[in-house]
């Protein structure tokens, strides 16, 4: 786990505790992005058609997958693209006018670009 990762632990704890349901959503949903990043694909062989339940995984240890060890670059280079994401969705639904919603995005970028 690099040191951002840990950061982004720590306060998720912290805006939980406070109760802060902002912050607590917006932080979840960028270590889920972090966690999907250090996610490898499935490898076809450790899939079979054979046995009881076709496509299942047979063996010890078959459902276990190695992960990617990401870099506090990588982690950063996530949280940049979450950021982004709200930044783009805020300037749509603005133009369409849910300003309320848009308004949360943006403040939702600016709680990710403390960790930039």
């Amino acid at each position: 786990m690099t040191g951002l990762q840990a950061r982004l632990r720590a306060d998720l704890l912290t805006a939980r505790k406070a109760r802060d349901t902002t912050a607590t959503a917006v932080l979840r949903s960028t270590l889920a992005a972090v966690a999907n990043a250090e996610a490898l694909p499935v490898a076809e062989s450790a899939l079979t058609a054979d046995g009881p339940i076709a496509g299942a995984a047979i063996g010890l240890g078959a459902t276990e997958a190695p992960r990617r060890e990401l870099t506090d670059d990588d982690v950063r280079a996530i949280v940049s693209a979450e950021q982004s994401e709200r930044l783009a969705a805020a300037t749509d639904l603005e133009a369409h006018g849910a300003g309320e919603k848009a308004e949360q995005l943006r403040a939702e970028a600016e709680l990710l670009a403390v960790y930039l």
